[in-house]
């Protein structure tokens, strides 16, 4: 690697930065330059390796303006050896203060799917090799008007009577099934979005439904049509029967809103969520797999 120069980039070098072909075009990915117009991308927070003043290596920290937490990883690409990319985040960390969260963004299925296999594998080596430890995975899955199933008529569903009424019910829901943008939550405004959505979403409840059977409640929905695209922000049961029925209810109030998309954020591990998500007529979009320092005690 003798031949490498590793630096962070200077102001108006945003086309060195997009000198590199996209490795992942598929991906839905703001562009460098809107990110460094809307302040979320900076030049002392971009990296690049280069090889005859080539670009083989990239790497940008995102924080949008205002947020309170520490800037993250957003985009990681690696034309070379994992140690090129290690030794990339190795030399930006200790300008940076130190290592942080790194999403990695990745087509669905990414894991069956060979010819994205050899574009991610180098990359979440480096990470590795620079300290990384790979965290949760977390799957965005988007529906965009197919037909929703018909209600069967057991529950009914209204809206909140007041913010107190969702938190006490979230209160009770000890894992939600959907929580849309809770990495963003975290670091934008150190939100859990798991145990504090209003904090988030704003204490409106009109996006939000109530499942009840008998007027005993079992599973609260929030949406968000007014985000940066319709989401479904929150979704948690207490009877975990009332899924498929209380997750059509929510896209429908987006779609009454005026959504033709709608967009939700589960787990990987969640196998029945997705299973669900699925039924309804949402179609994998993308996963973001977490990179994360290690603890103490690893």
């Amino acid at each position: 690697m003798t031949d490498l120069v590793i630096r962070p980039l200077v102001a108006g070098e945003e086309h060195v930065f997009d000198s590199m072909p996209d490795p992942l075009p598929q991906l839905r990915q703001v562009a460098y330059a809107d990110g460094v117009a809307g302040g979320g991308y900076r030049p002392e927070t971009t990296w690049v390796a280069l090889r005859d003043d080539r670009v083989v290596g990239r790497a940008a920290w995102l924080l949008p303006p205002g947020a309170i937490g520490a800037p993250w990883l957003d985009r990681f690409d690696l034309d070379a050896e994992p140690e090129v990319g290690a030794a990339l985040l190795h030399a930006a960390h200790e300008a940076l203060g130190g290592p942080g969260l790194y999403y990695a963004a990745l087509p669905a299925h990414w894991r069956r799917r060979p010819e994205v296999l050899a574009v991610v594998r180098a990359p979440m080596a480096a990470a590795q090799l620079a300290g990384l430890v790979e965290r949760e995975e977390r799957i965005r899955c988007s529906w965009t008007g197919t037909p929703l199933p018909a209600s069967s008529g057991r529950y009914d569903f209204r809206t909140p009577a007041d913010a107190a009424e969702v938190n006490a019910l979230v209160a009770r829901i000890a894992e939600p099934d959907v929580l849309t943008g809770v990495e963003t939550a975290r670091v934008v405004s150190g939100i859990d979005l798991a145990t504090d959505p209003l904090g988030w979403l704003g204490d409106a409840v009109q996006g939000w439904r109530v499942a009840t059977e008998a007027g005993r409640p079992v599973g609260l929905a929030g949406t968000a049509g007014d985000a940066c695209f319709p989401l479904l922000a929150y979704l948690g049961l207490l009877d975990e029967a009332a899924r498929p029925e209380l997750l059509a209810e929510a896209v429908r109030v987006l779609v009454a809103g005026g959504a033709r998309e709608v967009v939700a954020d589960v787990e990987a591990h969640r196998v029945a969520v997705l299973a669900e998500l699925e039924r309804t007529g949402f179609r994998q979009l993308r996963t973001r797999v977490t990179f994360a320092p290690p603890t103490s005690s690893e």
